[in-house]
């Protein structure tokens, strides 16, 4: 259905979307999407496109937006964009402005920019601005965001989504330190100001992904022929979420790879120094 093959097939279950309660739930709201210029976002503005809903989309890539505009409006949403790097303080804050001038705010938020980045640490010793700019956008550009628009969506009785990593349940990986950190960082601030949001009406949820077929992906060659979502499949779980008000999706494995990651810290952190000690003679 989603292009799956062999292992894919048994380890993202298909998702079934009823486009009518979707279309019901989300009339009239305006929805904004970050990161919406390609992979997940991008799949998520189109499949949200043919709703009577008002898209924000906001990305750097102003020009790739502009062509979605086009394309999704012929299709029945009304579209915003605004092109901006949220790492940017002084970006972030034209955007904030622009957000505030809408008449009705914002209905739902998907936080869904991010930065992947494999290195190892001793190719960073040089490179401090691997971890700065990785947390400017998976931690502090989320939540400057959420910080400015949380009066507006507790009066709309909004919906934020968080699109996570399974990552931030797992044992921490070797190359990993910047990536994992950021995002770990940032679900932690989510899962703890929940609550407070949800006592106030506003709906909360975590999406955790494995692997997603996205252009962030293509640079790193380990991630090749490694099984991996289709962008598509995960629009949809995205969009299933905004009627249902799920608050946490995960892969049906990710609880066993939980539990091995307490059962089998002592393991795996003596594995892994066994292998990179192996790597590095190789």
């Amino acid at each position: 259905m989603y292009g799956y093959h062999g292992w894919e097939r048994l380890l993202f279950l298909p998702t079934f979307l009823d486009k009518s309660k979707l279309s019901r739930a989300l009339q009239g709201k305006t929805i904004l999407i970050t990161g919406a210029s390609s992979g997940i976002g991008e799949q998520l503005a189109y499949l949200l496109g043919s709703l009577p809903v008002h898209l924000i989309l906001v990305a750097r890539r102003e020009e790739k937006l502009v062509a979605m505009k086009r394309d999704i409006e012929q299709e029945g949403a009304t579209v915003s964009i605004y092109g901006a790097d949220l790492r940017n303080a002084d970006e972030m804050e034209g955007f904030l402005s622009f957000l505030h001038r809408e008449p009705r705010g914002v209905d739902v938020v998907v936080n869904n920019a991010g930065l992947s980045i494999r290195r190892s640490i001793w190719d960073s010793v040089d490179r401090y601005h691997d971890f700065t700019r990785t947390m400017a956008i998976n931690y502090f550009a989320p939540v400057r965001l959420l910080l400015s628009v949380l009066p507006v969506l507790r009066e709309n009785g909004g919906q934020i989504v968080n699109i996570s990593t399974v990552n931030t349940s797992l044992i921490p990986f070797p190359y990993w330190a910047a990536y994992q950190a950021s995002k770990s960082a940032f679900d932690t601030w989510f899962r703890s100001a929940s609550p407070e949001w949800n006592a106030e009406g506003i709906h909360t949820t975590s999406i955790y992904l494995p692997l997603v077929k996205t252009p962030m992906i293509l640079p790193t060659a380990a991630y090749q022929g490694i099984p991996a979502m289709n962008p598509y499949h995960v629009a949809q779980i995205i969009a299933k979420s905004m009627y249902t008000k799920r608050k946490t999706f995960m892969p049906w494995w990710l609880p066993f790879g939980q539990l091995a990651s307490i059962v089998g810290r002592g393991l795996w952190e003596w594995s892994a120094v066994k292998w990179l000690q192996n790597r590095r003679k190789s």
